[in-house]
Order: structure tokens, then sequence, then C-alpha cells
């Protein structure tokens, strides 16, 4: 067995910039966009103080006052990605963006569409802020924008969500991608790796699930201790231990391997503030991370999709 050409990228991974290069025949980036929403497990709806690895500060926009608008935020981006870039996503990408009025949200993404060479929309969110109506919303984009939708999972286990504070279920997760089904949404589903209490065989086991569901893409990172967060004085209590880089980068590649070939590698490791980010040192140099992945797949010859088997 070879390896598949994925949009000949050279990679052994599906990786986005290649897919959407592949896809559209240009360079596209993703533009962050901080709308203002907050979470249903901040403002009490099902809990309070977030997750508990989450300072909730939100964007570095937000932190410096108040919020300009999406057109405004767009024209930045777009500024920093000159000559990188040919379209653009609109990315919806602070806390919960679609906790909020249907009004609301068509404003704002009905906005972002109507700037100059926006293509699309990727709506950051969670399983239980997915209406019927938010959902026929989103579809209503498709036949003329390339849409996603990411729903923040981190587990399939509850109580791993539970300990987390995510306030959903794992069922409401399946809830979530079952009322997607035939709206050609693609969906992106995020996962952490190193979560308190869970071993190898539980983050096998959510990358597993993802594997056997209509997920079209997925984001992976590591546990990230930040300071001001629950989990970060967990850490500096002992009281959690932080996956290693070695062990990090060969729990990625087996992920990697049963995952199905089409699905789009969104992101595999991720460095938090820096002016909060307390763990893992290694974490922090992202580059040297996705080539310690790069190299352990190599060095495997292996690659996304080795060992996937449709059920």
């Amino acid at each position: 067995m070879t390896k598949p050409d994925f949009s000949q990228s050279g990679k052994r991974y599906n990786d986005l910039k290649s897919y959407w290069r592949n896809l559209f025949g240009c360079n596209v980036h993703k533009l962050q966009i901080d709308a203002g929403f907050t979470c249903p497990n901040r403002d009490g709806r099902v809990a309070r103080g977030g997750c508990i690895y989450c300072d909730g500060r939100g964007s570095k926009l937000r932190q410096q006052g108040a919020l300009p608008p999406v057109a405004a935020q767009i024209a930045h981006g777009k500024k920093y990605y000159a000559g990188k870039a040919d379209k653009y996503i609109a990315y919806f990408q602070t806390f919960t963006n679609t906790y909020a009025p249907l009004t609301r949200l068509k404003s704002f993404y009905d906005e972002a569409l109507s700037q100059e060479d926006i293509i699309g929309l990727a709506i950051g969110t969670r399983p239980d802020c997915l209406d019927p109506e938010t959902i026929e919303l989103l579809a209503s984009y498709v036949p003329q924008y390339h849409v996603w939708l990411e729903l923040g999972l981190q587990s399939i286990h509850n109580k791993t969500l539970r300990l987390i504070n995510r306030g959903h279920s794992v069922e409401q997760f399946y809830s979530a991608v079952a009322a997607l089904a035939g709206k050609n949404i693609n969906l992106c589903v995020h996962i952490i790796l190193g979560l308190p209490g869970e071993d190898e065989q539980d983050m096998l086991e959510t990358a597993q699930s993802l594997a056997a569901l209509p997920v079209n893409g997925i984001k992976i990172h590591s546990l990230l201790a930040l300071e001001g967060t629950v989990l970060g004085e967990m850490y500096k209590k002992n009281e959690i231990e932080i996956i290693g880089k070695d062990k990090y980068v060969s729990l990625v590649c087996n992920i990697l391997e049963i995952l199905p070939r089409q699905m789009v590698i969104q992101r595999l490791t991720a460095d938090g503030y820096r002016d909060i980010f307390l763990a893992p040192d290694w974490a922090a140099n992202k580059l040297d991370v996705l080539n310690s992945i790069n190299r352990e797949l190599l060095r495997r010859a292996s690659y996304q999709g080795k060992f996937y088997r449709q059920k």
C-alpha cells in the first residue's frame, strides 16, 4: 500500500492549506473574528467559569477594549495577509459563535460574507448551541459559499467532559452531528490530547469515534496549562501530569493512521497565549512539533488513513 497523494502537497496527511489550494486553485486563509459572544458554561445557562483550561479573556482584540465591527476586523486581517492569500474564510472563533438570537447571527454572518474576497464562513461553537433554525441559516449559505462548522468536543468520554466543565454531554454531540446530516455543511471537530484522567486508549477511542462519523475535518492539540485557569492551578499544585512531546507526537501519528484519508487536518498543535503560558514547554515551538510529527510518520513509512477501516 502506497501513500496517497494528499492534494499534491507532499505531506503525509490531508492538511487544510493544501486542501483549499486544490479546491479553489489559490491560497486561502482564515481571518479570525471576535463578534463578542460568550458561552453557556460561562453565563450560567449550563455552568459558570467555563472550561477548566480556558482563561476567559477571549481574543487579544477583545482585551484591548470595544470590539471593531466585523467588516473592520476583516479589513485588518486582509492587510496582515496581503501577498500571502488570494481568498479568505471569515472565521468566527472566540467562544460560542452560534450563542445568540438568529437575527444577530445572520447580521454578523451576512456582514462578513459581503466583504470582498470572502468566500466562506467557519463558525466555532458547541454541540448544545445548535438549534434547527441556526442549522438552517448556515445551510442557506452553502449553495454560494464554503461553510465550515467547528464543534468543540475535546473527548467522547462523559467523565472527562464533566471534569473539564464542558457543560454538555457526548450524547448532545452525537445529536448535533445527526442534525447536520444532509445539510452539506463541512463539520470540523476539536479534540484535546492529554486531558486529566485519560490514557492513550481513551484518546484513541475519541479519534475512532470521529473516524466513524460524517466528520469532514479535525483539530488536535495537547492540553495547555495557562495562568489564571483552574487547570493552571492544578498544574502548579502538581495535581495533573502534562503530556510529553514524544508521547504526544506518537499519539498524533497513531490517530492520523486511523482517520479516513479525506478528513481534513486543520490543526495538529497549538501554543496558547504567550503571556500566560505555563506548560508544556515543548508546545511553544509549533514548527518543531509539526516537523517532529512529519519525521515520525516518515520513520514509520506511514500516513493518514493507513489503518482506517470503514465500518
